[in-house]
Parts: C-alpha cells; structure tokens; sequence
C-alpha cells in the first residue's frame, strides 16, 4: 500500500490499537491548539476520561507509536479514521512482512477464540469456518487500492494513562497480520480510528473508560490524537450532523463547494473524513468543475503546466522554484465546503489544504478524481485538508467537529 497515497477501504474494516510513549503509558496531559481551557473545564473524574497520542511524520506518512504487551514491545501504526480494525505485523511465517521478525508481534496463547463477539464484527477470509468454539479468529481485509492483510485475532494488554492521571492495564482486541499484500510503500501497521464495533475506541467505550468520541489535530509535522471528549467545548468549534446510517464511516451529507468565498456548481455532496487517503478526493463532476475554476483563475498568472508528479496528476510551475505554498498565495483563491443541512456549517479550506510544493519547486492539486483511483462516486476529504484543524468524531451525538487553529501543545 502506497502511504502516500493511500485510501482505506470503504467496505471493511480495521481494528484499531492505540499506543504509547516513553516508559509504555500513553500520556494525555499534552493539550494543544492551546486548549487549556477547554481540556481543564471538561476535567471531572466521574466521567469517562481521555487519553492523547503524539503524531509523528509529515503528510502522508503520518504514523503512531505505541507498546503492546508486558513487557511492553514498540509499534509504529499508520493512522486511518476510515476503517475500524488494527493490526501489526505477526511473529509467523510472514509474508511480505516489512519489520524484522525480533520486532514483530509474539502470539502468547492469546488468540481470540471464533465465538468472541468481536470475532464477528471483523471481514473473514473466504473459507474461515467456526467448527470449534475454541479456533482461533481469523481476519481478511481487502482495502480499495487492492492491498490486503491477512492474519488471527489477539488480545493483550496495553497500559494507558488518562487526562485523570489514572493508569490501566486495558485488555484490548487487536489483529495479528501474516501474509501483508500491498503495492508500494506502507506502515508495518494500522492504527484504525473507525465507529465500528471492532475498534480500540468502540472496545474502550465498551469498558466505560472514554466517551465515544475520538479527534485529531494535524500539523505539517505531527500532531495528536485524542480519544475522549475533553476537546468537545475547544473555543470555536462547529458542528456537523453525521449521516446515519453511514456504513461505520464518518460522513457528512449535503455540502456544496465555495471558491473564493462564491457558491459554485458543485451542490449536495456527500463527503467521508478518512485520515486513511492522503489527499482529498472528490467524483469525477465536482472534480473538473473545481479544477476548471481553478485554471480559469491561472490563466492572467505566470504559472504553466508542469510534468506531473508521481501521485498529483495537476502541477504549475513559476518562472522560478516555489519554496512554500506561501508563495503562491497571489495565484489561487481558497475553497470551502458548507454543509447546508448543518447550520451551514463550513470547513474552510485555505490553499495550504489543498495545494502541494514539491521538491521540484512546482505547485500540484492535492484535489483529484476519485473516479481515476477507484472511488466511483465517493468524496472523500484526506489528511491534506486536516492539517491545522482540530477534527472531533463524536459518536454520542452523531456529529463531526472542527475549528482551525496549528496544533501547537503549549
């Protein structure tokens, strides 16, 4: 799976296995987007409390790093709201494993038996079949760009520290993958952030230790996510209605597109959030119509077409290298999308959310045509339009939240 231009599937899951710092306890006194305020005024130890995850990498390789086990052993995950289940790699005949096999996971007569509920809320290979109540889960997932893992269901322990101060050896579900089919560059692991049944989020609020509600905030590098609802009264956050049912995926209906602050023709869109996808990407009409806009806008400029990057099939370059998007900032005019079901709620999306320098010094769309990347009719909005927002999935009250601010822990 390329991580740089990866999108989670759309039709199965991952189950997701959150991780630590230093001394394997997950800290979450960091508050960020100098939130202070907000994170000590929802502070009450009688709730269910919340924990953070530093954030590591730039855009497109943004990845967690986390323990597992006692004694605990390091991970590195990549980050995907899209889908629910984690994994990492097995200690097994491993195919096409990218860790040494003294850095992967060690089954310890651990697996979780095929009657576990949580063995039904994960996809299955073909011809898994439960004959014994003691056999062991096995999982299949299939992603859209044809990557797959492959592997058994395990549970272990991870210890987690809480915004409470209170630390817990937290028995977690989680998968163990051996036979890894993707093309290209991926992470050794996958850190799922999805709503499903299967997820880390789902099993902790199952446990009642955390709200269902789980967040990011991006930076250009790193950043933090959070499980818990400490940010939900951050300072100027607006709210979305989640579409129900959504198939266990963050989407929201109804958007139209702004550019330059002025509707455009692109009405009633239905957009997933899927920290899985690089880039953002939208159906093949709402594409053209804004790249359209877009090369209108250019033609008074100095800007030519460029030879295309390896995964952004639309550059410019200036009469001389751009170092940062900055410099291109009297050439293209922001977007937005407002969500008219939603207050008309709007996700500003400045040039830095959509544009990319490149290390040749030109300028690329991080918008494409989903339809060119096997999304059919899907839009989907990725990490390049999340960075520098605080982004709350609030699976209590069915809603997404955002305000813009960068990320900064204090």
């Amino acid at each position: 799976m390329d991580v740089k231009n990866r999108v989670s599937t759309l039709t199965m899951l991952f189950l997701s296995l959150f991780f630590c710092f230093p001394f394997a306890f997950i800290e979450a006194n960091q508050p960020f987007l100098n939130l202070t305020t907000a994170l000590n005024n929802t502070l009450n130890n009688n709730r269910p409390s919340s924990f953070v995850l530093q954030i590591q990498g730039t855009l497109g390789h943004y990845t967690v790093p986390f323990n597992i086990g006692n004694p605990p052993k390091p991970f590195e995950l990549d980050i995907d709201t899209g889908s629910d289940l984690t994994w990492v790699e097995c200690e097994a005949p491993c195919r096409k494993c990218k860790t040494p096999i003294d850095k992967r996971y060690k089954p310890h007569r651990n697996t979780v038996p095929c009657v576990d509920p949580l063995c039904a809320a994960v996809p299955k290979p073909r011809d898994f079949k439960c004959v014994d109540p003691t056999e062991q889960c096995d999982y299949f997932i299939e992603y859209v760009d044809e990557g797959s893992s492959l592997g058994v269901l395990v549970r272990d322990t991870v210890p987690i520290k809480f915004t409470n101060s209170v630390v817990k050896q937290t028995p977690l579900v989680f998968g163990c993958g051996y036979d890894q089919q993707f093309r290209g560059e991926y992470a050794p692991g996958i850190l799922g952030l999805g709503k499903g049944k299967s997820s880390i989020l789902s099993q902790l609020h199952d446990l009642g230790l955390v709200a269902n509600v789980v967040g990011h905030c991006l930076k250009e590098k790193g950043g933090i996510i959070f499980f818990g609802d400490k940010f939900n009264s951050a300072p100027g956050i607006v709210w979305a209605t989640m579409l129900q049912p959504s198939s266990g995926h963050y989407i929201l209906d109804s958007a139209n597109i702004l550019y330059n602050g002025k509707p455009t023709s692109v009405k009633g869109l239905q957009v997933i959030f899927d920290t899985g996808s690089t880039y953002t990407y939208l159906n093949a009409q709402a594409y053209h119509a804004v790249l359209d806009l877009v090369i209108n806008d250019l033609k008074t400029t100095p800007l030519k077409t460029a030879t295309p990057d390896k995964s952004l099939p639309m550059c410019w370059k200036g009469p001389k290298p751009f170092k940062s998007v900055a410099d291109v900032r009297n050439y293209f005019k922001p977007l937005a999308l407002i969500f008219t079901k939603s207050n008309n709620a709007q996700l500003q999306l400045p040039l830095e959310s959509y544009l990319v320098v490149t290390k040749e010094g030109n300028v690329c769309l991080g918008i494409l045509d989903g339809s060119k990347n096997g999304l059919q009719n899907l839009n989907i909005i990725g990490d390049i339009s999340f960075q520098d927002k605080l982004v709350v999935y609030d699976n209590d009250k069915k809603r997404i939240g955002w305000v813009a601010g960068k990320c900064k822990s204090p």
